[in-house]
C-alpha cells in the first residue's frame, strides 16, 4: 500500500462556463461525440478545448463495465493535467483505486473489465508502460476531491457531486461525507444484493445550490428539489448526458449499444415515483 495522493482542491470557478457530464463508464466514443456536441474542439496536442475557455467536469464512474476504461484514463490524465477538465470521486473509481494500491478487494460488478484492459495493454505495450499507467491512474483516482463546489461571480452556485450530499456535507472532506458521496444515502441491503438506497433527493429541504449527480440511472434527466440527476444509463444502452451551466440547458447522445450485456438493467427496472 502506497502513499495515498493529497485530494485535490474541491472549488471550481465557472466564470466562463462549466460542462458536467455524467457517468460515461468506459462509452469513450459516445463520450467524444458528446464532447464535440458541447462545442470542444481537439487541437494538435490532442488536447479537447471550448472555444470560449469552458471547463469540463466529470462526475465520476468513468471507467468500468464498457469497453473503453483505459482510454477514459487516459484522457482524464491528459485534460486534468492541463487545467482543462476536472473530476469527482465515485464509487467504481474507489475501488479500482483501492484494487490499483494492491488492497484485497474483489473486483465485480464490470470492475473486472478494467484489470482486463490492464492486462491486455501491458502484452502489447509492456511492463514499464502498464506500470506507468497503473501508478498514474492510481493517483488520479485517490485524488478526487468527494464533491466539487461551483463558483461563478464570488457565489456557489452549484455542487457536482457522483452519488449525492446533504447539503451541511458541502464543503467537508469527512470519511462520512466521501462515503455519502460515493454511494448515497445507503439504508442496507435487499436480498438480490443491490444496495437499498433512500431518496435524499426527495427528502432535501433547500433548493440552492444545485445539486448535479449520477450513479442511480434513471432513462430521462430528473429535477427535483434543487437537485438534477444526470445518469442516462448510457452504457446500459441509454444515453450520455451533459448538463450546461449557467445556460441550464441539457445536451444528451444515445449509446451506441447496451455494453453491459445485462438484460436486467437499471434502466428496465426504473420506476418513477
Amino acid at each position: 500500500m502506497r502513499h495515498k495522493p493529497q485530494t485535490r482542491s474541491k472549488v471550481l470557478l465557472a466564470d466562463k462556463g462549466v460542462d458536467i457530464v455524467g457517468d460515461v463508464h468506459g462509452c469513450y466514443d459516445e463520450f467524444i461525440e458528446l464532447l464535440q456536441r458541447l462545442g470542444y474542439q481537439r487541437g494538435h496536442d490532442g488536447i479537447y478545448r471550448h472555444p470560449q475557455g469552458r471547463k469540463l467536469l466529470s462526475l465520476g464512474d468513468i471507467t468500468s463495465r464498457g469497453p473503453y476504461s483505459i482510454k477514459m484514463l487516459q484522457f482524464f490524465l491528459l485534460h486534468l493535467a492541463t487545467g482543462v477538465a476536472e473530476m469527482v470521486d465515485s464509487n467504481h473509481g474507489w475501488k479500482v483505486a483501492r484494487w490499483l494500491d494492491g488492497r484485497p478487494v474483489t473486483l465485480s460488478h464490470g470492475d473486472e473489465k478494467v484489470e482486463e484492459e490492464l492486462r491486455l495493454y501491458q502484452q502489447e505495450f509492456g511492463p514499464k508502460k502498464a506500470s506507468l499507467l497503473r501508478e498514474q491512474s492510481r493517483r488520479l483516482l485517490f485524488s478526487s476531491p468527494s464533491h466539487m463546489m461551483i463558483r461563478r461571480n464570488d457565489k456557489l452556485v452549484a455542487v457536482a457531486v457522483h452519488a449525492g450530499i446533504k447539503d451541511d456535507f458541502i464543503g467537508m472532506e469527512t470519511s462520512a461525507v466521501q462515503t455519502f458521496c460515493r454511494y448515497g444515502d445507503v439504508a442496507g441491503t435487499g436480498p438480490d444484493g443491490r444496495p437499498l438506497r433512500r431518496e435524499w433527493a426527495k427528502e432535501r429541504k433547500a433548493t440552492e445550490p444545485l445539486i448535479v449527480w449520477g450513479h442511480d440511472p434513471r432513462p430521462e434527466p430528473e429535477r427535483k428539489n434543487g437537485t438534477l440527476n444526470i445518469d442516462q444509463g448510457c452504457v446500459f444502452g441509454g444515453k450520455l448526458t451533459a448538463y450546461r451551466y449557467p445556460e441550464d440547458e441539457l445536451i444528451c447522445v444515445p449509446a451506441k449499444k447496451n455494453y453491459s450485456g445485462l438484460a436486467d438493467t437499471p434502466l428496465t427496472r426504473y420506476t418513477a415515483d
